[in-house]
């Protein structure tokens, strides 16, 4: 183990010692704090979208502290520490990069994963007979994920044994379809959650044509939100130094400047 490492373990001991430790490390417990977790991950790749690898290891940091926060969690319920965490993982990648560790040819990255797929899939398969229980392509993509990277994970299983479009144009027909069944359900009384179900057929489909064009449905969500809040600001800005406040001018105005802010960007492009 590194002396940073080490370093940072002994933090952590200390943070979580029942006698001199701080008193909100004390009361966290897996569950707890594993929305940091997810927060910090999110903000890695914040860090990696934006190109700035001082960001990065900054955030490297924060998400590295917080593996060891569990792994000193578990250590104390006697469950794991961090040094099984590691060789667990370690164990994992020679097991599961036979072309690297073994006898096994990849001679691409796209090698890499059939295999690796496959591997995994043996292992569902292996596992359910275990258990007594009958497989589905579906197995084992965790509900924990955000709701539009798991749904391209079930949408590409499930093309995985055909159950997919021939064509991505194909997939318009259907955006049409569920726009249609959603906007139907609008004004009715009494159904929200109609409402909510037609909303996520139409992210559903939606996801599946980025799917299909290769395009990460998160990383162009988090694109054009930061779009839209550059937008927003430079509005609000623009408003501002004429004097005028967002409250107190029309939608019609506020549309102009931002068409206005639109084509000034793309001119820098």
């Amino acid at each position: 183990m590194s002396k940073s490492i080490e370093r940072l373990t002994e933090i952590m001991g200390r943070l979580r010692d029942p006698k001199t430790g701080c008193p909100w490390d004390l009361e966290q417990d897996f569950k707890t704090v594993a929305p940091y977790t997810l927060e910090e991950a999110y903000e890695l790749v914040e860090a990696i979208e934006q190109n700035d690898p001082k960001a990065m290891v900054d955030e490297l940091g924060d998400l590295l502290f917080q593996i060891v926060f569990h792994a000193q969690m578990g250590k104390e319920a006697g469950l794991f520490d961090l040094d099984q965490v590691a060789g667990q993982v370690a164990d994992k990648m020679v097991e599961r990069h036979p072309h690297v560790f073994g006898d096994r040819d990849a001679k691409n990255a796209e090698a890499v994963l059939v295999n690796w797929e496959g591997d995994k899939a043996a292992r569902r398969e292996a596992q359910a007979k275990s258990e007594g229980r009958t497989t589905s392509a579906l197995d084992g993509v965790t509900t924990a994920l955000p709701a539009a990277t798991r749904a391209v994970k079930l949408q590409k299983r499930a093309a995985r044994v055909g159950f997919d479009w021939k064509d991505p144009r194909d997939i318009f027909a259907k955006i049409k379809e569920e726009i249609g069944e959603l906007e139907s359900e609008m004004g009715k009384p009494n159904n929200a959650d109609a409402m909510e179900d037609e909303m996520g057929d139409v992210f559903f489909v939606l996801v599946n044509l980025a799917r299909r064009l290769e395009i990460d449905p998160e990383a162009a969500l988090r694109r054009t939100n930061q779009k839209f809040e550059r937008r927003f600001r430079a509005l609000e800005a623009r408003l501002a130094a004429q004097g005028k406040r967002m409250e107190d001018t029309s939608l019609d105005d506020m549309e102009r400047i931002w068409v206005e802010i639109k084509k000034e960007e793309k001119k820098k492009v």
